[in-house]
Order: C-alpha cells, then structure tokens, then sequence
C-alpha cells in the first residue's frame, strides 16, 4: 500500500500550479473544473512518483477564514531537493522572489537538513 497523492486547497490555484512547477519542476496534468460546484483542480506530479492535488472553491475558502481554520489542519509539506546545498539554493532563489522564509537553512534536532518557505 502506498499514499497515491496529497491534496491541498488554496486560494489562487494557478498561482499555486506556476509554484510547483517553478521551484519544485512539477509538471501539472490538465485542469479540472465542475462548475456546478465551482470547483477547479490540477493534479501536480513530480519526477520521483510522487503527486500533489491542489484545489479551489469559493466556497471552501470563505467557510475556512469564518471558522479560522487557516490555522488548523494539514501543517506542511515536505519536498526533498536532494541536497544541503540545493535546500540552500533553492531557498535564497524563493526569498529573492518575494516568497517569506519563516525558517532559514539549518539541521534539526531529528536529522533534517532544511527551511522553511511559505507558498
């Protein structure tokens, strides 16, 4: 058994679709869209197998600033770039493009090599 995917709901799905692909080389499949329920998704694959949904409806993102769930449920994501040197690299890059770094390069106390950089 294996997780297929993760799935993420967001505010601005193409904004969102241009991050991935950008700074992580994800390549999205086609846009998703019911207008019934004004719902719109892009299925992001990434070399390595692993697949990320990002998704969008008014209607879900209003009920979750009135429920202040903004702070509640999925926490992060973990995207390996292969090395200390690349996790570097790649967060001076995201910082340059305006992209806040809440938690510069460093080694954690469980072993990681990593930052912390809000999409």
């Amino acid at each position: 058994m294996r997780i297929d995917h993760i799935a993420l709901w967001v505010n601005d799905l193409e904004e969102m679709k241009d991050f991935y692909e950008t700074y992580f080389s994800a390549s999205a499949g086609e846009k998703y869209h019911n207008p019934t329920k004004r719902f719109t998704s892009y299925f992001l694959s990434f070399a390595e197998g692993a697949r990320l949904e990002i998704m969008h409806r008014p209607d879900v993102t209003e009920l979750r600033k009135q429920a202040g769930a903004e702070i509640m449920g999925f926490t992060h994501s973990a995207i390996g770039v292969g090395s200390k040197n690349a996790v570097i690299t790649l967060t001076e890059r995201l910082h340059a493009d305006g992209y806040p770094v809440v938690g510069h390069p460093r080694t954690t106390g469980d072993g990681y090599f990593e930052s912390v950089v809000l999409d």
